[in-house]
């Protein structure tokens, strides 16, 4: 059985969830009671815990402060480079890779930790990509109501890159556009030229 400390207290949900790891273990083959394995179920769940945080988190509220004092500031802003890691929720194994987030201020601002505090909190789940990338903009654009706004994912997935098809350097893309974005080609050609101007000072 599974070797507990006296410091480490768990309840009811925190023994089934351990006696599930210790069934996967013996499912893949392995001896859940050898010396290596004996604390690996409760380590899975605490690291379960972290890796799936977002389910406990509402990305809404770390958008409910903002400040209008920024001299009418109007422009874009962009947070580029967000890193992103979650977890497919087709096979439950890693995607990682990089957020970029922009928008349009009309009026109001947002501390620029918070913008990478909704990217986590969206990502620290199971997702699809195309969903991840949705639900970013749609809460920043419900949350800040600003001019525009646009998300850009770009993820190497684990499913793709180590099982089946096998393709280790794939890397997918996907964006969600708001409002100018959207609809004006010369703001978009600005966001996607600022974004290229990062890269290549990287």
């Amino acid at each position: 059985m599974t070797t507990i400390t006296e410091n480490e207290k768990i309840d009811i949900t925190d023994e089934k969830a351990m006696s599930n790891v210790r069934e996967l273990l013996e499912f893949i083959g392995e001896d859940p009671d050898r010396e290596g394995l004996l604390k690996t179920p409760f380590r899975v769940i605490n690291a379960m815990r972290d890796h799936f945080i977002g389910y406990s988190q509402d990305p809404k509220k770390f958008l409910e402060n903002t400040f209008s004092e920024v001299e009418g500031y109007n422009e874009l802003v962009v947070v580029s480079d967000i890193e992103v890691h979650s977890h497919c929720e087709h096979h439950m194994v890693p995607f990682v890779g990089k957020a970029h987030v922009a928008y349009i201020p009309d009026g109001r601002v947002v501390g620029l930790s918070k913008i990478a505090r909704v990217v986590d909190a969206y990502a620290k789940r199971l997702q699809v990509q195309e969903k991840l990338t949705t639900q970013i903009a749609n809460t920043i654009n419900d949350a800040l109501q600003p001019q525009g706004v646009a998300v850009i994912l770009k993820c190497r997935h684990f499913c793709m890159c180590y099982r089946g098809v096998r393709k280790p350097e794939s890397w997918t893309t996907t964006s969600k556009l708001h409002g100018l974005f959207m609809n004006n080609a010369s703001t978009r050609m600005e966001l996607f030229t600022l974004l290229a101007m990062g890269n290549s000072n990287g």
